[in-house]
């Protein structure tokens, strides 16, 4: 898209040109399916005001640039923790409760002298896979890392390790609240129940008893707040029944919260939904705009902007940085 040449001065060329937008729909495509941006602000209510086309115009402008600038800024300066806060369900469960995926939140081998892990139910076929469903602490989140550790089981013969060939991720939402209603043996969150915005590639799991780490090619933006790990591949034979199993003994979700400056709304089934822009969880009623221009900019200025921006074809922390530049700059026009 080309530059907009701002006719009044009332959107900065960081604003009316969406840089910041830009940026976030390049690193994060799912963001296509936003039908709109509103602000939650206890200051003034956030209703229309009257004014021409061009004033109603800019006021859009300057609320997107708000939502997508704080979600830029939050990228940028990126602190990775482990965001689980539920476990959903299991694809199978061989005894509840003793191996629960409740117990993969833990950290810890042994747990009031019991060994803490899940356990799938055994399979003659070894092709046929397990999935484990997560809640994470908000529904808008940046994943970058996902951590699972195999279980060894140390009181068996041989200490085998109940890995799996390969692990993928997906992200996404439940079709409906009522579809995370699950029976006792939280065995009914299948795949049918959610719409998944994101699949990773598959990932080879190795056969050892660590906290294996699987980082992502790039940060996925999971929208709804949900991650389901698919095993692929069995590799352990239990000696007493000559089944195959998986069992994990913990798994952690690396990312950063966007909550509570932003969150979404109205999750359709097509995907679209709601940005919603919290202004007060900032402690201000109207942050993020950058400094107003005295001036319109030029239509050479124009085109010097846009030569800049297509000389960041990958939108990754250089173009970040040009954006911040840009909006601290002061009045004087913008030299090569």
């Amino acid at each position: 898209m080309g530059l907009i040449v701002c006719e009044n001065s009332q959107c900065s060329a960081v604003v009316e040109n969406a840089l910041w937008k830009q940026l976030c729909l390049r690193r994060f495509p799912q963001l296509s399916k936003v039908a709109h941006v509103v602000e939650v602000n206890d200051c003034e209510a956030n209703e229309p005001s009257a004014g021409s086309s061009n004033s109603k115009e800019c006021e859009t402008l300057e609320r997107d640039h708000r939502a997508y600038a704080i979600l830029g800024r939050r990228c940028k300066e990126f602190a990775a923790e482990d965001c689980i806060s539920e476990a959903i369900g299991a694809s199978s469960t061989d005894n509840y409760p003793e191996e629960s995926i409740d117990n993969t939140l833990e950290p810890r081998d042994i747990v009031a002298r019991r060994a803490s892990y899940w356990s799938s139910k055994g399979q003659s076929d070894p092709s046929v896979p397990e999935t484990l469903i997560y809640k994470l602490d908000s529904d808008f989140y940046v994943v970058t890392e996902i951590n699972i550790k195999p279980f060894r089981a140390f009181f068996q013969l041989g200490f085998p390790i109940y890995s799996a060939k390969y692990v993928r991720f997906r992200m996404g939402y439940p079709k409906s609240p009522s579809d995370l209603v699950s029976d006792s043996m939280k065995e009914s969150s299948h795949d049918d129940k959610f719409i998944w915005t994101y699949t990773s590639q598959k990932f080879k799991m190795a056969r050892e008893s660590i906290l294996q780490k699987f980082k992502l090619p790039e940060p996925i933006l999971c929208i709804g707040g949900f991650v389901q790990i698919e095993f692929l591949g069995r590799v352990q034979k239990q000696t007493m029944d000559c089944l195959f199993y998986i069992c994990v003994s913990h798994v952690e979700v690396l990312g950063q919260s966007l909550a509570p400056a932003l969150a979404v709304e109205d999750l359709d089934p097509s995907g679209r939904f709601v940005l919603k822009n919290n202004l007060q969880a900032k402690g201000d009623c109207k942050p993020g705009l950058p400094k107003r221009k005295s001036r319109a900019i030029t239509e050479q200025r124009a085109r010097q902007l846009q030569g800049l921006i297509n000389e960041f074809e990958d939108f990754d922390e250089d173009y970040a940085e040009y954006i911040l530049a840009l909006e601290d700059e002061s009045d004087e026009e913008f030299v090569l």
